[in-house]
């Protein structure tokens, strides 16, 4: 059998290489030529998985090692006939884990606040229902929206009392262009006003979900601290959007070795099922032992003192920064960046508590 998969998965080889020949490529630019004569194809976010790629091809499984699905055509998908999976959830905990630092990194002292500070949580799905349950470990206040769901240990309001009420806002929903409840551009010019002026955006589900040009235009009269690690225009990042931001990352807020590996095992597990394989590995049989950061320490403390150990989000904004070149975020660097990701490990790694 042939394998075909994005060269940025983690554990492709513990995971695939009893199968047969793994072929690694950059997902991005995958072609039909590429894929033609696999059975299986493993990508993540950056493929379009569409009928120009899987046409005329032996693809008889799609792993998407991610926990979105808008980069894959799934109608296309079944009138082919191919089997599909995706890794949902697979790095919620990285993603809460990264809200909860950006944060901790633009205002040290919210440590502190307890219920003084208001974080809303805009999508109470896998990411934001575990990251509702680590604010509240830090004795944060917690209201959230979602129309889909309702989460009894969540206070749930709706979306225009969350943007007046709260003092950070968090955003983990899909990105949807249809529908009640369509999310492109959820967050606009009327979104952006009805926000306190000091309140904190942080955006790290999809780009689009938040408007660039309206939040260009907000940032002008409030100079917002905002927190963005996805962008509308992703791969192209213009200077004049990060010269404005307080935080900037480059959609690495999944990307813990945990998040990595579990995608990884998900699209394994649904792998083994469509061929009718035994699934027999696990992937915390790969991960190596950290250092207990969090032993006999009260969790307030430990984050003061070891937070930048477990994760320095400073260098992660420094090195996208970097990558300016003639007015916007240089492609290849931005992609280099992603590709040579130094995998952070989640709180729990290092004895700490997880949702």
């Amino acid at each position: 059998m042939k394998i075909v998969a994005d060269e940025n998965l983690a554990f492709t080889e513990y995971f695939f290489a009893d199968f047969g020949e793994i072929q690694q490529a950059a997902g991005r630019t995958l072609t039909q030529a590429d894929v033609q004569d696999a059975e299986a194809l493993l990508v993540r976010s950056v493929t379009k998985v569409n009928t120009q790629l899987i046409e005329n091809s032996s693809i008889k499984f799609v792993g998407s090692a991610t926990i979105g699905t808008d980069h894959l055509d799934i109608a296309a998908l079944e009138k082919h006939h191919i089997a599909w999976s995706n890794a949902a959830g697979c790095n919620a905990q990285a993603v809460a884990e990264y809200v909860i630092t950006a944060l901790l990194y633009l205002q040290p002292n919210l440590i502190d606040k307890n219920e003084k500070f208001t974080l809303g949580i805009i999508g109470l799905g896998n990411v934001g229902s575990r990251l509702a349950f680590m604010a509240k470990l830090l004795g944060w206040n917690v209201i959230g929206c979602d129309p889909f769901v309702n989460r009894e240990t969540i206070q749930q309001v709706e979306l225009e009392e969350l943007l007046k009420t709260a003092d950070a806002i968090s955003i983990h929903v899909p990105l949807t262009k249809i529908g009640k409840y369509p999310t492109f551009h959820l967050i606009n010019t009327e979104a952006l006003a009805q926000m306190k002026p000091e309140a904190i955006l942080i955006n790290s589900a999809r780009g689009p979900v938040v408007e660039e040009s309206a939040l260009i235009t907000d940032f002008q009269t409030t100079k917002r601290p905002v927190v963005l690690d996805v962008f509308e225009h992703e791969p192209e990042i213009s200077a004049e959007l990060l010269n404005l931001i307080g935080l900037v990352t480059p959609h690495i807020a999944g990307y813990s070795l945990e998040g990595k590996a579990r995608g990884t095992q998900m699209i394994y597990d649904a792998f083994c099922k469509t061929f009718n394989f035994s699934a027999n590995k696990q992937f915390e049989t790969q991960l190596p032992v950290c250092e207990q950061y969090f032993q006999n320490q009260d969790l307030k403390q430990a984050l003061k003192q070891h937070l930048n150990k477990i994760y320095d989000i400073a260098r992660d904004d420094s090195n996208l920064r970097a990558c300016l070149k003639e007015g916007k975020v240089d492609q290849q660097a931005f992609d280099y960046l992603r590709k040579t990701y130094p995998l952070r490990r989640e709180w729990a790694a290092h004895g700490g508590p997880q949702a």
